[in-house]
This record gives C-alpha cells, sequence and structure tokens, in this order.
C-alpha cells in the first residue's frame, strides 16, 4: 500500500458547523493530518446537532472523523496559536470577516509567521461587500443562490432542503480550492488566502440559469419533481406503497421507457424528438409511466426497468440505503470502531477510490480536548506551561 496522498499535509481547522470542518474532513480522509481547534468552554455547536445517544452527538462521528481535537480560546492564546500556524500547510477558518483580525490573527500576520500557509476563510457571504459582515448559514445560500425559487411544486411555497445542501457543495469547494493553492504553492513557495463565500458554490451548481435570463429573459419556475429539460421524470408509486425516481435525460432512454409501459406509440409524436419538447407533454408521459408502475410491486417495477435498459431508482429512506446492494458492492457504509460509543459506529465511507492510494477513516470523531496536551506539546509547550493555560481557560 502506498503512502496516503496527502500523507504530511498539515491541516489547521478553526471552523465550526459544517463547511469548514466538512472541507477539512474530505482532506483528512486521504491522509492529511488535520487537528481541529475548538474554543475551550464552547465546543462546535456541530456536537449537538442531530441524534445523539448518551449525551454524544452522533453526527460529529463522521464530521470529526479523522482529526485530533484540541482546544483554545484563539482570543487569549493568540501566541499559541501563531506558533501552531508555523507548523501547518493549511489553515481552515470560518470567522466573521474582521474577527481573526481583531485577534491580531490577520492573513497578513499569519502568513508573515508562516508564508507557506494557505489560508481558506469560509464565510456565508465572502470578505468583501455589503453582506459581508453579516452573520450567515447554508440555509441563506439555499435560498438567496435560485435553488428554493426553484424547488418545491407549482403552487407551493419556496422549499429549502432539510440538511446542509450548501454547507456540503462548499466544503468541497474549499477541498478543490486547497489543492488548487497547494499545488499552486508547489511552483512558487508561497502560501495564499482562498476567499470562499457559501453563497457561491451552490449558484455554480444551478446549471446556466444566469445565461438563459441575460440571453432570454427566462427564469426557471417551480415543477416540483419534473424537469423543464426532460420527462416522463418524476417520482411514482409503486402498489405495493413504494416509490420509484424514473429519469430520462437521454432520448434513448425515454424511448425505452415509453416502449416498457406499453405507449411505444408516443415515439412517434413530432413533440417526442427532444428533452425540451417532451417536458411540454409531462402530463401525458406521467399518466402514461405512473399508471403501469402502479399496477405494480417494487420488485417487479424494478425487474422489467432493468430488462428494458431504462433508468429508474428506488426512493430510500435510511433503511433502504442501510441494505442496499449496490451501495454494499461500493461498500459506501463503513463501521468504525468508537471507544466513546464502546463499539462500532457506521458513517458513510471516503467520497471515492483511488485504485492504488485510496483514503481511509482512521478513527470517529473525539471527545472533546481529546488531543490539547500531544498538540500543544509538539509546539514546545511545557507541562507547566499547559497548566497555566488550562488555569486561566486558555485551553
Amino acid at each position: 500500500m502506498r503512502t496516503a496522498p496527502l500523507d504530511g499535509v498539515k491541516v489547521l481547522e478553526a471552523a465550526t458547523l459544517f463547511a469548514g470542518p466538512l472541507a477539512a474532513t474530505f482532506l483528512g480522509d486521504f491522509g492529511a493530518n488535520v487537528t481541529k481547534i475548538e474554543h475551550p468552554a464552547r465546543p462546535d455547536a456541530a456536537r449537538t446537532h442531530g441524534a445523539s445517544k448518551d449525551g454524544v452527538g452522533l453526527w460529529f462521528k463522521t464530521l470529526g472523523r479523522n482529526k485530533r481535537i484540541a482546544t483554545l480560546d484563539l482570543s487569549r492564546g493568540r501566541d499559541v496559536f501563531v506558533d501552531l500556524v508555523r507548523t501547518q500547510d493549511v489553515l481552515v477558518e470560518n470567522f466573521r470577516p474582521g474577527t481573526l483580525e481583531r485577534w491580531g490573527l490577520g492573513p497578513d500576520v499569519l502568513l508573515a509567521a508562516n508564508p507557506r500557509l494557505v489560508i481558506a476563510r469560509v464565510t456565508a457571504f465572502g470578505q468583501v461587500g455589503p453582506w459581508s459582515n453579516r452573520p450567515g448559514f447554508g440555509s441563506l445560500a439555499e435560498a438567496m443562490s435560485g435553488f428554493a425559487a426553484v424547488t418545491g411544486e407549482p403552487d407551493g411555497p419556496p422549499t429549502l432542503p432539510p440538511f446542509g445542501l450548501a454547507d456540503g457543495i462548499t466544503a468541497l469547494a474549499t477541498a478543490y480550492a486547497v489543492m488548487v493553492a497547494l499545488r499552486e504553492r508547489d511552483g512558487s513557495g508561497a502560501g495564499q488566502v482562498i476567499d470562499m463565500a457559501i453563497i457561491e458554490p451552490i449558484l455554480m451548481m444551478l446549471g446556466g440559469g444566469i445565461t438563459a435570463y441575460q440571453q432570454t429573459g427566462y427564469v426557471q419556475p417551480r415543477l416540483g419533481n419534473r424537469s423543464s429539460n426532460n420527462a416522463p421524470r418524476n417520482v411514482y408509486k409503486t402498489a405495493d406503497g413504494r416509490w420509484v425516481a424514473v429519469s430520462t435525460s437521454s432520448q434513448s432512454i425515454a424511448e425505452r421507457v415509453v416502449t416498457l409501459v406499453g405507449r411505444a406509440d408516443l415515439v412517434a409524436q413530432p413533440w417526442f424528438a427532444t428533452g425540451r419538447e417532451r417536458a411540454q407533454h409531462a402530463d401525458e408521459l406521467d399518466d402514461a409511466v405512473g399508471s403501469w408502475i402502479a399496477e405494480r410491486p417494487l420488485d417487479e417495477v424494478m425487474a422489467e426497468f432493468e430488462k428494458a435498459e431504462a433508468a429508474v431508482g428506488p426512493v430510500h429512506d435510511i433503511r433502504g440505503i442501510m441494505t442496499d446492494p449496490q451501495y454494499a458492492a461500493l461498500n459506501t457504509i463503513v463501521a468504525v470502531d468508537d471507544d466513546e460509543l464502546g463499539g462500532p459506529v457506521q458513517m458513510q465511507n471516503v467520497l471515492f477510490r483511488l485504485s492504488e492510494s485510496p483514503g481511509s477513516i482512521r478513527w470517529a470523531g473525539r471527545p472533546h480536548g481529546a488531543n490539547t496536551d500531544e498538540v500543544l506539546a509538539e509546539i514546545g509547550v511545557s507541562p507547566e506551561q499547559l497548566a497555566a493555560l488550562r488555569a486561566a481557560g486558555v485551553v
């Protein structure tokens, strides 16, 4: 087995909740040495989000995996933080703009201490502009980006996702930006600052709406589970009360679906030739596909679609995900031993598979302050100094 791809890359995470911490998780999954810094009296609020067991936040077991956990009050432990930064390759932080500068820890100070440092600044609205100093979370990005406006039923309100979608997309973008900056540093030898605004990556994922509006004035409406680009495309209920999703993004798949459900005659219709035109006849296509599926149980629907080489997928809740054979074949869900929970804890595996240097989950999220002594000892903090810092509430 080769060394992990990011082995030797040191990442300092001074971030809370989701976008910044998840970006550091992605780096840690492929070997980066990630140290998460939490406030000694106010742990990351992510520890209390979602379900818990015996007072232990379960989501943090995934979000905090592959990270050493140390505590430090940056506002009072400035010199300690600067010493930590001297040893790092990357800093991921998500304080509101101006906060680090107010503590004497702005990029100018940090880059003077470590000119090779890559600083990823993750905020709701970015480092500049009229909204830069406002508080914000991913939900606001989902609203401002246009995502909520196009999500939901046509006669219903704009709809926000029930999970951190904008944060997750931003985390991926941040990890990518960090890798680009490290690659550039390989040539220049110098670090730099990444300005990542959570409102931007999700906007990129929404496709060509900006160009379409600028060129034609088109504003995408809410269509529920339908699409303005192809049909049939919806979720349909089976005879045994389950749901399946059908997609026909390619012409050949659309032809196979309507042929399977006994409406091969539709293929000859002039409007069937393009996805955009088919979308204008979604009522007729949904009726054909939906009525056929409604007469059959899930297993039969899945088998018949597979035989016809047409695209279909079950609408899973978490129970279906845990038993799905495709996820099992991909090893998408893994069990990680965890002392705090007294046994294995299951979670999503690393994001992708590398044939020669795969990532790994070496441990689940650890308790608050679990590695403070070890981390500070590495920068020369003596036991006596550590005791004084702890007595003062700095760590």
